[in-house]
This record gives structure tokens, C-alpha cells and sequence, in this order.
């Protein structure tokens, strides 16, 4: 049986928006973005690719700013993980067929279509940003286990990926790792 696993950047107060780019979510005028590029390191850098498990589960936004990003991209390792790792999306609005190699649109309600692909699958699916469905698979009780890359700033305000008035969620570290430039690796295994 598969897990699905949130891997994701986060800030001190647990703000997850925008960590790539100045331009990459400015919903409620967030100018903040880019957050989390002053950190990177070859730590953070080897964690991110080992994401990709059995397969990425997506949000509509985040699959649509991946797709607008990563396909055209050869000057990294990461461009042929993610074009070749299968690609799980949520959205109500999407039709298929989807425009990026090895993507499939969920059917249905998603927390039932991500609980079908726990069950067929002996790998993990890994949750890149996407925090509403993180936030809809934690009201399922369906996330197994959180890989925060803790940064060391605060932002003050923006989406953060534990939202007010969520669901209680007892998480146990079995992880940790510090990065050269201060960022916490911290993989936390869901309580039951």
C-alpha cells in the first residue's frame, strides 16, 4: 500500500506560498515570493530529488505553474524526473487530456480517488506544494507523513500549509537534518 507524503518549504510561521518566485503566487498580494531560493544548498538540493516516489500528487495551481516552468528546462537533473515521474492531478477544472507527459486527472472527489491510489500503488505519492489539497487529504485523514524544509526567516503573513481552524494532527519526527545555510530537513511520520 502506498503513503502520500507532503514534501514542501515552509517558513518559521509556517508560510509555504510562493517559495521559488517573486511571481509565483501573489494571491492576496503576497510580494514575499522567492523566499526560500537564498537557501538552497546541495543538502536541500539531493532531498528534492528523491521526491517523486510512485508518483506526484498535484494541485490544479501547482501542476499548472510546474507545467509552465519545468518542461522547457535542460540545465538541470530535474527537468527528466518530473517530466518521466507519473503525475496525479486535482482539479475541477482541468480536462483531460492534461498537456504534460504522464499526467492523469483525478475522477470524482479527490480525497476517494487519492485513497484508491493508496490502495494500488506500493510506492509513495509525494505532494509538491498544493497546499488546499494538502489541507483537503488532512481533513481525510489520507497525508502518512510531512518532509518540511524548515526555513530560518519569518514572513509575517501569506498561505501557510497548517491553516487556522484545520484538523488536529499529532505528527511524530523520525527525521532530521540541517542544511548548510540554516534550513531544517524534518520528516515527520503522521500519528493514527
Amino acid at each position: 500500500m502506498g503513503r502520500v507524503v507532503v514534501f514542501t518549504s515552509v517558513t518559521l510561521d509556517g508560510v509555504m506560498q510562493a517559495p521559488a518566485r517573486p511571481d509565483e503566487d501573489v494571491r492576496g498580494g503576497f510580494q514575499r515570493g522567492g523566499w526560500a531560493v537564498p537557501y538552497a544548498d546541495a543538502i536541500s538540493g539531493s532531498m528534492a530529488g528523491q521526491s517523486s516516489g510512485g508518483g506526484l500528487l498535484l494541485g490544479r495551481r501547482t501542476y499548472e505553474d510546474f507545467f509552465a516552468v519545468w518542461p522547457a528546462r535542460t540545465d538541470n537533473p530535474f527537468t527528466e524526473i518530473l517530466n518521466r515521474t507519473q503525475k496525479y492531478v486535482a482539479s475541477r477544472t482541468l480536462r483531460e487530456p492534461l498537456p504534460w507527459i504522464n499526467s492523469t486527472l483525478l475522477k470524482g472527489d479527490t480525497g476517494d480517488a487519492v485513497a484508491q491510489l493508496k490502495g494500488e500503488l506500493d510506492r509513495d505519492l509525494i505532494v509538491l506544494g498544493s497546499g488546499e489539497l494538502v489541507r483537503s487529504l488532512m481533513e481525510r485523514k489520507l497525508v502518512d507523513q510531512f518532509i518540511l524544509l524548515i526555513h530560518p526567516l519569518v514572513v509575517g503573513s501569506g498561505r501557510r500549509l497548517f491553516a487556522e481552524g484545520g484538523p488536529d494532527v499529532k505528527l511524530r519526527l523520525v527525521d532530521n537534518k540541517p542544511t548548510t545555510t540554516g534550513v531544517i530537513i524534518a520528516t515527520y511520520q503522521v500519528e493514527s
